[in-house]
């Protein structure tokens, strides 16, 4: 295949043909066109954009580079959600035991930690013995015995969205708007759903900071599933400040597991319920929100949830003593408390301080095949807006030695600011919902 042609008209600004992106990703799975040719095409997308019908192309050979999860004859509905990275964003281990316990099947697949950001497979493998890759054919067994698995992405699905990620990752073509888009859909839409709620991240922690372009993406992805029979619904939360307490895989896995126990923090369970309420009026089980909200409060309060949890983590073989005992949990070599170094209000949390600390402290990756020390990091007790006494205990440092405790140290003092009043106020922590009919801005959002 003649790529130079295809780099020149996208460079510029002209459009490929959907058979032009069939045929292309075709090659390059097979390793018939070079990473350099590639790279100089997904370079002219940055710049130049993808139309809708090359979107659509480009996620349909993705899609067609691998195989699908089918549940033909079954008529359990499958939802599944997924988040475009945060920091402290621990929600998909709290919500899909929840849904799943409300009767809804989630096929669920996740990440690793890309960036400042972490992912769901390293706090699930914080879990000793715990599992994530699945073949498809375990996936599929697993999600219609017990209602739920958690895996990463298998060499089966969308090897050729595998190949293009790894390029993006390296070629600083990572954050465009099409190829974030048709990277997750094409996964997604591989899993056999029955519907899909997004959770969008912005504010300065998220990939994508400004509000515009979380709702940009979200419509776009939205329009990517519904075109394709998959009702698609996405939700606008905020990272201008971790999600929870606890930052770092296995503190994120421990506050989890609190959680589903009913001792989570407020702002996890908002974002939890807000998501699940989603899930189970897509999956029709419920035909209200308030209704919806009721069943999740209620399956949490039973212990329902929790012992949902506790199959999965059985099924996947993981130690199902996590969820009785946490300490199961690998545990950190050293512990500090930090203080409030003045007296004032919270200014600022600053997220993407804090998930490049995680990394630096051993919690992420720097190259893919870094091995991720699944104790470090950081559990945060104070919010934007909280007022705070000099050398009153605002946060916890976990680390592999004094060194890794110093470094924590230095992150806290820039990351959370302290002065005498709140001079930004935080964004809404659940701003916009978003569907194929339009936009809707929340009642918090709007004041």
């Amino acid at each position: 295949m003649f790529v130079v042609p295809l780099i020149e008209r996208k460079r510029d600004g002209a459009a490929l043909t959907a058979e032009e992106w069939s045929a292309l990703i075709a090659a390059y799975t097979d390793g018939r066109i070079p990473d350099y040719q590639v790279s100089a095409l997904l370079m002219a997308v940055v710049f130049r954009g993808l139309e809708r019908h090359e979107l659509a192309a480009l996620t349909d050979a993705m899609l067609a580079s691998g195989e699908r999860l089918s549940f033909d004859g079954w008529n359990t509905p499958r939802i599944d959600k997924h988040s475009t990275g945060g920091v402290g964003d621990k929600v998909s281990l709290v919500l899909a035991p929840l849904v799943a316990a409300c009767g809804v099947a989630v096929p669920m697949m996740s990440g690793r930690g890309l960036g400042h950001t972490g992912g769901t497979l390293d706090k699930l493998e914080a879990i000793p013995g715990f599992r994530t890759g699945l073949s498809l054919s375990e996936a599929k067994a697993q999600v219609m015995k017990i209602g739920c698995a958690l895996i990463g992405q298998t060499p089966e699905i969308a090897p050729a969205d595998k190949r293009l990620y790894a390029l993006r990752d390296v070629t600083a073509t990572v954050e465009a708007i099409p190829l974030i888009a048709a990277s997750i859909m094409s996964k997604k839409l591989a899993e056999g759903l029955s519907g899909l709620v997004l959770d969008v991240k912005h504010g300065s922690g998220a990939f994508l900071p400004p509000t515009e372009k979380g709702l940009e993406l979200a419509r776009t992805m939205i329009a990517l599933g519904e075109d394709r029979g998959c009702p698609t619904v996405a939700l606008l939360t905020a990272m201008d400040r971790p999600l929870g307490r606890a930052c770092g895989n296995a503190l994120e896995t421990e506050e989890a597991i609190l959680a589903l126990r009913g001792e989570g923090p407020e702002d996890l369970m908002e974002v939890t319920y807000a998501l699940g309420v989603e899930m189970l009026l897509q999956a029709k089980v419920e035909t209200t929100a308030k209704k919806a909200r009721k069943k999740l409060e209620s399956v949490l309060g039973s212990g329902l949830a929790a012992e949902k949890f506790e199959q999965i983590i059985e099924a996947q073989g993981g130690n199902p003593k996590t969820l009785d005992d946490p300490s199961v949990l690998p545990q950190a070599g050293a512990v500090e408390v930090f203080m409030a170094p003045a007296t004032g209000v919270v200014q600022r949390v600053d997220p993407r301080l804090i998930g490049r600390a995680v990394v630096q402290l051993g919690g992420g990756r720097t190259k893919v095949d870094d091995v991720v020390d699944p104790t470090v990091g950081f559990v945060i007790t104070v919010k934007p807006g909280d007022k705070v006494l000099a050398g009153e205990p605002i946060a916890s440092v976990f680390a592999k030695d004094p060194a890794g405790i110093q470094l924590g140290f230095d992150a806290l003092t820039r990351a959370i600011v302290i002065g005498d009043k709140l001079r930004e106020k935080p964004l809404p922590l659940i701003s916009h919902r978003v569907t194929k009919a339009g936009v809707e801005v929340l009642g918090k959002a709007a004041s």
